[in-house]
């Protein structure tokens, strides 16, 4: 036979690993070497699934839910879902028609993506951004353009700068608040304004709302398609489980959409997974049928974030040549390292990985260099170690 290297797709060769789950796996391997990491790279809550979510699952395993399930989801989670849209996000027009469950928010965001966008088409990514949306939209076979905005504007793009970008080629923006990695949140007089201007341009929207309960500060959150029925029309709004309910490993994403994109969606979806996992959905439904239980949960979640939000945020304006703001939202610090300094985001990330065994995910894989994303979905003593053990090592530098 002969040897030959068979090639692999265009799609293959181009896609970039995810720098966020690289780094949590790197802490995780030293870890179980025996060395004393101090994570702060991981994407997901460190709290168990609450206990009546999980005993739903189980109950569903046992009555045989173990069969394949409608592509869109399971009739009855569509309905709690379109009722939680229209009642505590207001988009009035969320229908169970209007709404698709996938296995997970990242693919709930990339067929929202595959289904509105073609080759050659270009999507609006404001940064910094969630590392995965590049490579969706490039997948897709389209074009990220990118639009900055740093810590000196809060993280937030103006639509000045986003009227800029936009050409007869952009088909969607992409806005995700409270934000993946600044943690970021948008007020509605901004979203409005962005809004406009998309609208005006005849573009979709991709709401990426998947933090939405994580906020701090007494902020509100503000669904874009609530906004009207223009709104409504040209949203697609992207949620899910895993922050919430600290399900990550669940796998359940939401999608509320137009008729004709939860149409093709859910097309989509029957032809790559098939469907959400479906005793899984089960655990969602209850998670929704039970307010009381789901808001204490979330509750207490939100208490140990605040104190671990605020300890972390103290510890890093108390290091020479770090500047960080206080998040608003999500469980991320996004804080600037000094440029004096010399390295890249990327060098100081595996520098202090090496020297101080302190995992941090640098902001390159998030489009800004000079950043590090620090996740305080972690305990306390890995906050306080990993402060010291940072700070000695920046007054090295």
């Amino acid at each position: 036979m002969q040897n030959s290297k068979l090639p692999l797709s265009v799609w293959a060769r181009n896609i970039s690993p995810s720098p966020t789950l690289a780094v949590d796996a790197k802490a995780k391997a030293l870890k179980a070497a025996g060395e004393d990491v101090c994570g702060f790279g991981a994407g997901e809550p460190d709290f168990d699934t609450p206990e009546f979510i999980k005993e739903a699952a189980i109950k569903a395993l046992q009555d045989g839910k173990t069969k394949y399930a409608p592509a869109a989801g399971i009739p009855d989670l569509r309905w709690a879902l379109a009722e939680k849209y229209r009642n505590e996000n207001g988009i009035t027009r969320a229908e169970p028609k209007n709404v698709v469950v996938s296995p997970g928010g990242k693919f709930s965001c990339y067929l929202a993506i595959r289904a509105t966008c073609s080759p050659g088409d270009e999507v609006v990514v404001p940064a910094p951004y969630w590392v995965s949306y590049p490579e969706m939209i490039k997948l897709a076979g389209g074009t990220p353009v990118y639009v900055m905005a740093g810590i000196e504007q809060g993280f937030k793009i103006t639509p000045e700068q986003l009227r800029e970008v936009l050409t007869p080629k952009t088909r969607m923006v992409i806005l995700n608040s409270p934000s993946n990695p600044t943690g970021a949140v948008y007020t509605r007089k901004e979203l409005e304004a962005l809004f406009e201007v998309c609208l005006s341009h005849g573009v979709w929207i991709l709401a990426d709302e998947i933090y939405e309960y994580l906020l701090y500060d007494d902020v509100t959150h503000h669904s874009i398609a609530s906004f009207g029925p223009d709104a409504a029309e040209s949203t697609i709004t992207v949620a899910g489980f895993s922050k919430t309910f600290s399900m990550t490993g669940w796998r359940l994403g939401t999608m509320v959409a137009p008729d004709e994109v939860a149409k093709a969606v859910s097309s989509l979806q029957s032809q790559t997974s098939s469907n959400a996992t479906t005793f899984a959905q089960y655990g969602a439904l209850v998670a929704l049928q039970n307010s009381d239980a789901a808001r204490t949960a979330i509750q207490e979640m939100l208490g140990v974030f605040d104190r671990r939000r605020k300890m972390l945020f103290q510890g890093l304006t108390e290091i020479p040549g770090v500047e960080c703001t206080l998040a608003q939202g999500a469980f991320y610090l996004f804080p600037k390292i000094n440029p004096d300094w010399g390295l890249t985001s990327t060098q100081f990330a595996e520098e202090l990985l090496e020297k101080e065994k302190v995992a941090v995910v640098s902001g390159e894989g998030f489009g800004a260099d000079g950043y590090l994303r620090l996740s305080y979905a972690t305990s306390d003593e890995v906050i306080e170690k990993g402060l010291q053990r940072m700070k000695a090592y920046c007054a090295k530098l």
